[in-house]
């Protein structure tokens, strides 16, 4: 059998690494996405800012908001019943002049938008049903085994496999987790009333209990909560569910009837060593994992596809060499241990009984609520992080002046 040749070999179906297949291919590169077909998943993504600028630039822009709910406001209300609560605060998209921060869509239906964009790549985007079973490397390409007995190889080889992935452990890539004393229960849900565009986390004292709008009168639901307690709630009758959402939520969205299957799964992070090693670099939940709090999962995933882009699109010439790997990892790191941080100090503050814990989370949320300054800062730099500090290529985020330009 003979051995297919590519530039770029991306394993992993998910949406990351479709996501990252279909953008590479868009640049010109021969691309080939190496995994077997990837099962429904009925949770949604908030995808924000510089993640709707990347798809759109990969053309995909109508068929999400075709499908998907704008989010236009976020807010917050502290919970938690403690001594000390922060004041409510609300973060509009038009303060910083945009429709919506992003667009809420179900996983399965931008799984379908993506693979429909496959088909229109031709002989530019190749796409093998098969696993992947062992990758070689040498100094100027990787040989990949699969499942099927064909063999690939490849100037680059871009990791998507998720947090077990073969294509970091190859590479002797170490990777560092952590696991935290709650689950996440995650379910779609109906209401009686709009929510209008308005997505509203609940700071609890297990954790955040966020709805995020989908269209029509039907939301999505991340409830975080201590694991025994999760257990006693996937097991309640949906009638005794519905009610429970609906309390939790203090009725602003009146009556509610959970919509579908309800999960749950332990919360953990993790976050790779490097982002990269010879031949191969790492995107998504290779390289970072992250509870489902803060809409950072998939949204870091899409910035990794974009950085990844303009660092290959620059080093074209040594296509997986050192310097695009080291290049690459230099685009990621900060980003990528800033929103680790962030997201871990968040839940964390919400779990600590310690009193001037409490006192510091109240007097910053009250700070955004009260400072427009600071408030527009935080959002924008949600929506782009450090925009301002980085290089823009064909495939980057676009700021606020490019679209005036």
């Amino acid at each position: 059998m003979s051995t297919l040749r590519r530039e770029v070999a991306v394993i992993g179906g998910g949406l990351a690494g479709t996501s990252a297949a279909i953008g590479l291919a868009k640049a010109g590169f021969d691309t080939v996405l190496i995994a077997p077909p990837a099962p429904q998943d009925r949770r949604s993504t908030a995808l924000i800012g510089s993640s709707l600028d990347f798809l759109g630039r990969c053309g995909l822009s109508e068929a999400i908001e075709a499908v998907g709910e704008p989010l236009r406001v976020m807010r917050i209300v502290d919970d938690t019943m403690r001594l000390f609560r922060a004041p409510n605060a609300e973060f509009h998209a038009s303060e910083i002049d945009r429709d919506g921060f992003g667009i809420n869509i179900l996983n399965a239906d931008l799984m379908t938008i993506l693979r429909e964009a496959t088909e229109s790549l031709g002989d530019r985007l190749t796409i093998l049903p098969d696993a992947l079973e062992g990758i070689e490397t040498s100094a100027d390409h990787a040989h990949l085994s699969l499942s099927s007995g064909a063999s690939v190889r490849a100037n680059l080889v871009v990791g998507a496999d998720g947090r077990r992935s073969r294509v970091r452990e190859a590479a002797g890539i170490a990777l560092r987790s952590w696991s935290y004393p709650q689950s996440a229960i995650v379910l779609n849900f109906r209401h009686q009333r709009d929510h209008d565009g308005v997505s509203t986390e609940f700071h609890t004292r297990t954790g955040p209990f966020t709805q995020v709008p989908l269209p029509g009168r039907r939301s999505s639901l991340v409830w975080v909560e201590r694991p025994e307690t999760a257990e006693l709630i996937i097991a309640a009758r949906p009638d005794r569910l519905s009610r429970m959402i609906e309390e939790k939520m203090h009725s602003i969205l009146g009556a509610v009837e959970v919509d579908g299957d309800v999960q749950s799964f332990p919360l953990s992070g993790a976050s790779a060593t490097r982002f990269g090693a010879e031949r191969s670099v790492l995107i998504g939940e290779a390289a970072h994992v992250f509870p489902p709090i803060g809409a950072q999962g998939l949204n870091l995933g899409l910035r990794d596809v974009a950085d990844l882009i303009e660092v290959a699109t620059r080093h074209r010439d040594d296509l997986g060499g050192q310097a695009l790997i080291a290049a690459y990892g230099r685009a990621r790191s900060g980003d990528v241990a800033t929103r680790t941080a962030a997201v871990d100090l968040l839940n964390r503050s919400l779990l600590s009984s310690f009193l001037p814990v409490q006192i510091a989370r109240s007097l910053g949320v009250g700070l955004l609520s009260r400072v427009p300054v600071l408030r527009r800062s935080v959002m924008r730099e949600g929506i782009e992080p450090g925009s301002s500090l980085r290089l823009r290529g064909p495939f980057r985020a676009r700021g606020p002046s490019d679209a005036r330009a």
